[in-house]
């Protein structure tokens, strides 16, 4: 399978697709802006004005879109995926949804004759550009085993979790671990900063000890340094820890840390800082101890 169609180049999306160029595939991009597929043909790929031309020959088809929403608008309809796809073949959707719709839309997929899996990916935009992003999966077997090829050009941990769904139900663990990883950093950050503590410094140790984490290395020095330009939107761990809250609520299962955090995450959107990284959790943890 050497034609893949992704849909969705944005932070994440457009990165994944230049890999696949790199890895030797024919890719097409379809995205609602033109800057970006125009992005993805300098960098070797092709462009499609609509969904459904761009997946008509497509042996794969990624989806890379924030939102559950965002997904059935472009999988379902007359326009979709699932109406103009070839029969046989294969659907990712690397985009991180509720685990509920992810099933819905495969049970929908496979009636349509194609292969799926749902493929949620973590590493935000450097593992994406660097090629090493998780990725947890979901689906059969025989579609995972199709679509392990194509997600080696994209990733470097490639786990199949079990069935429909369960690649989004991991997803949503993982946001929930990494959001209170974060806030966890944030605290930390600013009880250093109060006692004058050189915090260059004790990031560094802290990372050798058992405090070390992938957070802390990626996010530490741009914590410190405020610089809050997105690798991966508060909004869109926003719209993540909805999930984990709703998915927690619907299994009888508490998530107190997660919760707390959601709210934090939500205070932060709601009066306009959606925009900023998911690191930028500092500034309102550090605004409540009247330090920023």
């Amino acid at each position: 399978m050497t034609n893949i169609t992704i849909i969705g180049l944005g932070i994440m999306g457009l990165p994944m697709a230049k890999n696949l160029v790199k890895a030797g595939y024919t890719v097409t991009g379809v995205n609602r802006s033109p800057e970006a597929v125009q992005k993805l043909v300098d960098a070797g790929g092709n462009g499609a004005a609509s969904v459904a031309e761009g997946v008509k020959d497509a042996d794969v088809i990624i989806t890379m879109v924030p939102d559950s929403p965002d997904v059935a608008d472009v999988v379902q309809g007359p326009e979709g995926v699932f109406a103009n796809a070839k029969k046989g073949a294969l659907w990712i959707d690397n985009s991180s949804i509720r685990p509920d719709v992810a099933k819905e839309l495969a049970e929908e997929a496979v009636a349509a004759g194609l292969g799926v899996v749902d493929a949620p990916v973590s590493g935000g935009e450097q593992g994406a550009i660097d090629g090493v992003l998780s990725i947890m999966t979901g689906g059969s077997p025989e579609d995972f085993a199709k679509a392990e090829p194509i997600l080696q050009a994209i990733g470097k941990t490639i786990v199949h979790v079990g069935p429909a769904g369960a690649g989004q139900t991991v997803k949503a663990a993982n946001q929930l671990i990494v959001a209170v990883n974060i806030q966890a950093l944030s605290e930390a950050i600013v009880f250093l900063e109060a006692y004058g503590v050189d915090t260059d410094a004790a990031l560094k140790v802290l990372g050798g000890g058992l405090a070390g984490s992938k957070v802390l290395d990626q996010k530490g020095q741009k914590m410190l340094d405020r610089d809050f330009a997105p690798g991966f939107r508060l909004a869109l761990h926003n719209k993540d820890l909805g999930i984990v809250t709703a998915a927690a609520r619907g299994a009888g299962v508490s998530v107190p840390l997660g919760s707390a955090v959601a709210q934090l995450v939500t205070s932060l959107v709601a009066r306009g800082d959606g925009g900023l990284d998911h690191s930028g959790l500092l500034k309102l943890t550090a605004e409540l101890s009247g330090r920023e």
